[in-house]
C-alpha cells in the first residue's frame, strides 16, 4: 500500500504541473470522492461538466483506498472536490500532497467550526457526516457554485441558476422530512445504527442518536458495547433498529441477538443511507431521494 502511495503521489506532482483548466470540449474535468459530492456536482454543474467519482454506491468513505485506477482520474482532474474533516481518513495524505500543486478543494472547509459536533474519532476532532444537516448541504451548495464559477467564469449564469433551483430542492425537502417527522412522537425518537453517523441529524430534528460502532467505520464495537446498547434498548422499549449500506449488518445482527436473549424483541427497522447513497439511476442515488428515503423508514419502523 506505501508503495502505491507513494507512486500515486509522485505521478500527481508531476501530473500537476501540466494540467490545464478545461478539456478541448470545453468541459471542466472534476474528480469528486463521495457519492454525495458526485450528485451535488451534477446538479450544479449538469452536463457543462465531466465528473469522475472514486467512490460508488455502498461504499464506506472511512476506509477507502486510493487505488493505482485512482491514478489517471486524479491526474487528469481540473480540480477535486472532497468531504474534508478526515471522512476520507484513507485517502488524507494523497490530498495535503496534492493540495500543493493540484486544485483541490475540502468542501466542509466552508463551515463554521464552532456548529460542528466534536468529535475525538477524528484526527479533525469533528464529526464530518455533516450532509445530515440540510443548511450546511446549502452553504456546500453555494461554495461549489462560486468555486465552479472561478474556474469556468462563461458558465457562472448556468451555474448560478442551478444553485437557485436546487436551493429551492433543499427547502421543500426540508420542510417535507419535518412533516413526516411530526408523526412520530417525540418519545420515539430513538435512533440506533451501526455507527454515529446521524449526529447532525438528530440534533436537527430532535432524534437521540445512539451507534454501536462510533463515528468511524474504522472502531469495532466490543461486547461491552453491544450489551450496553442492549440494555438501552430494553429501557426505553425501542421497537426498531437500523443497518446502513456501508457498514456490514453482523453488528446489528449481533446487537438484535443480545436484546432477544434479554427477552425483549427489537426488528431491523430497515437498512439506511449514512455514507453513501444509493445505486445510480434510483431515487436513493440522489441526495434529495436518499433523504426522504431514510427518514420514511425511520419514522415508519420507530411510531
Amino acid at each position: 500500500m506505501k508503495n502505491i502511495l507513494l507512486s500515486l503521489i509522485c505521478i500527481l506532482l508531476f501530473a500537476s504541473c501540466n494540467n490545464s483548466v478545461k478539456n478541448n470540449d470545453g468541459k471542466l474535468n472534476i474528480v469528486t470522492t463521495t457519492t454525495m459530492i458526485t450528485d451535488l456536482v451534477k446538479n450544479i454543474g449538469k452536463d457543462s461538466v465531466r465528473v469522475q467519482g472514486l467512490m460508488g454506491s455502498g461504499v464506506d468513505p472511512h476506509l477507502y483506498k486510493a487505488s493505482e485506477g485512482d491514478v489517471s482520474k486524479l491526474t487528469g482532474a481540473d480540480v477535486v472536490f472532497y468531504s474534508g474533516l478526515h471522512l476520507e481518513g484513507k485517502l488524507v495524505d494523497v490530498f495535503e500532497k496534492m493540495g500543493r500543486n493540484t486544485n483541490t478543494i475540502a468542501l466542509a472547509e466552508v463551515l463554521d467550526k464552532n456548529t460542528l459536533i466534536g468529535s475525538e474519532y477524528f484526527a479533525s476532532s469533528y464529526d464530518p457526516h455533516i450532509w445530515f444537516n440540510i443548511d450546511y448541504w446549502r452553504q456546500i451548495t453555494k461554495y461549489l457554485t462560486e468555486e465552479l464559477s472561478k474556474l469556468d467564469p462563461e458558465n457562472a449564469t448556468f451555474f448560478k441558476k442551478n444553485e437557485t433551483a436546487y436551493l429551492k430542492k433543499l427547502d421543500a425537502l426540508e420542510k417535507e422530512i419535518k412533516e413526516a417527522i411530526k408523526t412520530l412522537p417525540k418519545e420515539k425518537r430513538i435512533l440506533v445504527t451501526a455507527h454515529d453517523a446521524f449526529n447532525y441529524f438528530g440534533k436537527e430534528y430532535g432524534f437521540e442518536v445512539v451507534g454501536l460502532q462510533g463515528l468511524s467505520t474504522a472502531t469495532e464495537a466490543g461486547v461491552q458495547d453491544v450489551q450496553k446498547l442492549a440494555q438501552l434498548i430494553i429501557e426505553k422499549e425501542v421497537k426498531a433498529i437500523f443497518i446502513e449500506t456501508s457498514v456490514p449488518r453482523r453488528t446489528i445482527e449481533a446487537l438484535q441477538q443480545a436484546v432477544k436473549s434479554e427477552g425483549f424483541d427489537v426488528k431491523i427497522g430497515g437498512t439506511l443511507y449514512s455514507d453513501a447513497l444509493g445505486s445510480a439511476g434510483t431515487d436513493e442515488g440522489t441526495y434529495l431521494g436518499m433523504f426522504k428515503y431514510n427518514v420514511n423508514t425511520i419514522v415508519k419502523a420507530l411510531k
